[in-house]
């Protein structure tokens, strides 16, 4: 493998902004995809967040591909559903930024932990950053099956080496969390300002 297995959503992260500064579409959801082999890596452990993941970014996906033009912005993709009071529902596009978002806080939180605390266990640096980010919004049901499945996460120097390739990967996922830590930011931003934000998982 050449270079890390973050490279392509690297790569991906360069064309994510218009010229006036605005997340596109097509990139976003590329670079969301270009996550889901590194969630691979995690086995059964993040089978769960992976299906997630997927299934939303394909959510989005259609949505934007049935007008690539109206859509071409990320948010456009929520206004419309603003306007035609649909943004809520669980089958929204609007719902499915707003999980994908709230997953890729938790796995650039994960990342980060990896990073920082190299003393770590993989179970304690996967139950750090989903108490930081994902359980507030999950059910009991949800959490429990979390905490269950995390026990199933590979050694944590067994995973780095997988994804290492043959590239530096403490500064490929520094890079990573560091460019895309403040999109996040803005999808949760823009979705406040309609008072999306805070819906839970039913």
């Amino acid at each position: 493998m050449e270079g890390t297995v973050f490279a392509p959503a690297l790569k991906e992260l360069e064309h994510v902004k218009s010229e006036h500064g605005e997340i596109l579409s097509k990139h976003f959801l590329e670079v969301c995809k270009h996550i889901l082999p590194v969630i691979d890596k995690f086995g059964t452990a993040l089978a769960l967040v992976k299906s997630d993941i997927g299934g939303n970014v394909s959510r989005l996906e259609t949505m934007y591909s049935s007008n690539p033009s109206r859509f071409n912005y990320l948010y456009s993709l929520v206004q419309v559903e603003v306007e035609t009071k649909t943004a809520k529902s669980s089958s929204s596009c609007t719902n499915g930024l707003l999980w994908l978002t709230r997953a890729m806080d938790f796995l650039v939180a994960l990342f980060r932990n990896l990073v920082e605390h190299e003393d770590w266990t993989m179970y304690q640096a996967c139950t750090d950053s989903y108490n930081k980010t994902l359980k507030k919004w999950h059910g009991w049901l949800a959490s429990s099956s979390f905490s269950v499945v995390m026990k199933l996460a590979p050694s944590r120097k067994k995973f780095m080496e997988v994804i290492g390739g043959t590239g530096d990967i403490n500064a490929d996922i520094g890079k990573f969390c560091t460019t895309f830590s403040p999109l996040l930011e803005e999808n949760h931003k823009f979705l406040a300002r309609f008072g999306l934000d805070d819906m839970k998982a039913s």
